[in-house]
């Protein structure tokens, strides 16, 4: 299988050297050879490297909703820059913490493949932090967000949701293991988080950071950005104060010592 990597990057949010580090990460993780695509609306400050393509026209107004980004839709039409076949997709704030060619052997050219997200184990939901699908497989499902993207956006909340439940053919997960959620797999359980920095699981090819907390949080040593760093003391007494980050118990789980392993991979 062609090893095809593609993300997406429009708006402020995600500097270039988002873009910048991930094809580090991948180039240093990988068997040659590979080919790496950005979609974008402004390639300024990218790497020579990577191949830059025009935003694609997203052909509708995005939902407003309170839940959902619904951007990475662009990437379901059949037209997809001129690609073919299998690519996989990769969100900027991934970790690459191990080979991936594995996500390329895995499965057939045909399957759409997620990563699993624990959120809601009974749901058997998708994570389309990273996954693979054939370019054009997911336009009848981008048709029907067409037809009525606020009543989609409603319905399904997440994008990945509806990824998970109407992919033309059903969807397949990654193998255990190969994908780690850094709230989920890496982060201690209160009160070990006080004492023990997050783990890397053994087994990890890849780190993903959906939600609030992204790697520059974890590299720091804090919940979100808007949180202070504290030394695990100051942490625990804010627990009383009006300062604390949320309830007394989420407050509690929320406090990380940094995670030296995500600044040593995380990185151009």
């Amino acid at each position: 299988m062609k090893k095809q990597i593609i993300c997406i990057r429009w708006g402020t949010k995600y500097g270039p050297e988002y873009v910048n580090r991930l094809y580090g990460m991948v180039s240093r993780n990988i068997t040659p050879p590979f080919d790496f695509y950005c979609f974008t609306d402004d390639p300024e400050g990218v790497r020579p490297e990577v191949s830059c393509l025009p935003l694609p026209d997203l052909d509708c107004d995005l939902p407003k909703t309170r839940k959902g980004v619904w951007g990475k839709s662009r990437l379901w039409r059949k037209d997809l820059g001129g690609l073919s076949g299998p690519v996989l997709f990769m969100d900027l704030d991934v970790v690459i913490v191990g080979n991936i060619d594995g996500f390329f052997e895995y499965g057939s050219e045909d399957d759409v493949i997620l990563a699993r997200n624990p959120n809601t184990p009974f749901e058997r939901l998708g994570q389309t932090s990273l996954y693979r699908f054939p370019i054009g497989k997911l336009e009848p499902m981008r048709q029907e967000f067409l037809s009525d993207p606020q009543k989609v956006a409603e319905t399904f909340v997440f994008e990945q949701r509806f990824v998970t439940r109407r992919a033309p053919g059903g969807i397949k997960f990654w193998p255990s293991g190969w994908v780690s959620l850094f709230k989920w797999h890496c982060m201690r359980q209160f009160p070990l988080n006080y004492f023990l920095p997050p783990k890397l699981p053994a087994k990890s090819k890849v780190v993903i950071f959906p939600g609030g907390l992204n790697p520059p949080d974890a590299i720091a040593g804090r919940w979100n950005v808007r949180s202070p760093v504290l030394p695990p003391f100051r942490h625990f007494l804010a627990t009383f104060t009006k300062s604390r980050n949320g309830s007394v118990s989420e407050h509690l789980r929320h406090f990380l010592h940094p995670a030296e392993w995500v600044s040593r991979n995380w990185r151009e």
